[in-house]
C-alpha cells in the first residue's frame, strides 16, 4: 500500500483544497492530511476564519482523505513520514524545493495549484464587497 501525506491550513475550504487532495490521492493508496493547529498558524501569522476543529472536521469529511492529523510545528515533518509510514510526501507547487530534504525519507511531489483560486483571494474579496457595499450607503 502506498501512503502519501500532505499539509495545509484548509481555512475557508474551497475547490482548490478539494482538487489537491483527489490529485494527491490519485498518487497512491492511503492519504493523510495534516492539517495546522490554530496555534501553529498563529506562530505562522496566520489568522484563520475556522478553528482547527472546524478545518478538521471538513477535511475529514473529503472522500479522499483516510486520515486526518494536527500541524503542530515546523519541524514534525520527518517524524510525521516516519510514524506513518509515508512513501510520497505532496505539497502545492508554491512550496517548491521547500521540502526537499524530505527525499531522505519518502519521495516528494509539488503538485501545481489550482488556477485563479486560493482562501487569501477569498477573503480580499469579501473585505472589497464589504468596503464598497459600506461606501454605498
Amino acid at each position: 500500500m502506498k501512503k502519501i501525506i500532505t499539509y495545509g491550513t484548509f481555512d475557508l475550504f474551497h475547490l482548490g483544497h478539494l482538487k489537491i487532495l483527489e490529485r494527491a490521492k490519485k498518487l497512491g493508496d492511503f492519504l493523510v492530511v495534516a492539517v495546522s493547529t490554530d496555534s501553529f498558524n498563529f506562530e505562522k501569522g496566520k489568522n484563520c476564519i475556522y478553528p482547527y476543529e472546524h478545518r478538521a472536521q471538513i477535511v475529514e469529511a473529503v472522500k479522499y482523505v483516510d486520515m486526518v492529523i494536527p500541524e503542530m510545528t515546523w519541524d514534525q515533518k520527518i517524524q510525521d513520514v516516519l510514524d506513518y509510514d509515508i512513501d510520497l510526501f505532496v505539497m502545492g507547487n508554491d512550496w517548491q524545493g521547500k521540502f526537499d530534504y524530505l527525499e531522505n525519507y519518502c519521495d516528494v511531489v509539488y503538485l501545481s495549484r489550482t488556477n485563479d483560486i486560493s482562501t487569501t483571494e477569498i477573503i480580499d474579496q469579501v473585505y472589497e464587497r464589504e468596503v464598497s457595499r459600506e461606501a454605498t450607503q
